[in-house]
């Protein structure tokens, strides 16, 4: 059996007296799209920046290729090979392409007081890498912000991918996009996931998340309802647990009492 990239038993996180998430049991391998969906208030930020660093659970552990880990900060997820995609992206818009690509890890020509960016490089790598997803950056040199937002999204996917993750945590990537944006961030999905990486694609859009997920984790208050394989489980299915099926089964038969009460 192949070990997983990522996996947490019972893992749970507390606030106080507030109980973020309690028994999270789930995991990702190589070559793996693990779709976390849930509705809002369901837990998925708590769980994305547990996963990322930056909060350290109250309870259960996490494992990184088998070996237990226990986070102090982003930087330390980022050494084992978990890079996190948030939904603000953590790009500057008046900035270039490129220098957003290597943001932190700027490339150097030359040494000690002498060093100097090293543009040439770093825009040919900015260039090559978009063009590995299908995106021709004509000029790496363009402000970020003229770009459209799934090529924004795929901006940040694949420095994350060039600077070494193992595992691409995506936080909502295609909530506040387009049809065909959205369609350009699926297709980078099943790219990075041909290329031997884990993904963990959080979002509440079952028709997002069906085409390209292998397995799904559904969370709802903070727990997770149950892990299945594509095989296992239709989209409608997904979407009726995400629904709340006996929830929305209660507000059928309320509500049918007040158009009784009205009638009467």
């Amino acid at each position: 059996m192949t070990t997983p990239l990522i996996e947490t038993r019972e893992m749970g996180k507390t606030f106080g007296s507030v109980i973020a998430l309690s028994g999270i049991n789930m995991s990702v391998a190589a070559g793996q799209v693990l779709c976390l969906l849930g509705d809002n208030g369901a837990g998925k930020s708590t769980l994305i920046k547990t996963l990322a660093g930056v909060h350290r659970p109250s309870e259960g552990e996490m494992l990184v290729e088998g070996r237990p880990v226990a986070f102090d900060s982003p930087r330390d997820a980022l050494d084992a090979g978990i890079a996190t995609v948030f939904q603000d992206l953590a790009m500057v818009s008046l900035m270039s392409v490129t220098r957003n690509f290597f943001m932190g890890r700027e490339p150097t020509r030359g040494k000690g007081v002498l060093a100097r960016f090293d543009a040439g490089f770093a825009d040919r790598v900015a260039r090559e890498e978009m063009a590995k997803i299908g995106i021709d950056v004509r000029d790496p040199s363009q402000a970020v912000g003229t770009l459209s937002g799934g090529e924004r999204q795929c901006v940040a996917i694949a420095r994350a991918v060039y600077f070494g993750a193992k595992v691409l945590i995506l936080d909502e990537p295609t909530s506040a996009l387009g049809v065909s944006q959205a369609s350009m961030v699926l297709r980078y999905i099943a790219q990075a996931r041909s290329r031997g990486l884990g993904v963990i694609f959080i979002t509440h859009n079952v028709h997002h998340a069906y085409p390209v997920g292998d397995t799904f984790t559904l969370l709802n208050r903070g727990r997770s309802l149950g892990n299945f394989m594509k095989a296992e489980v239709s989209r409608e299915e997904v979407l009726e647990m995400m629904a709340g099926g006996k929830e929305l089964e209660d507000l059928d038969a309320e509500l049918a009492e007040f158009d009784r009460a009205d009638a009467g």
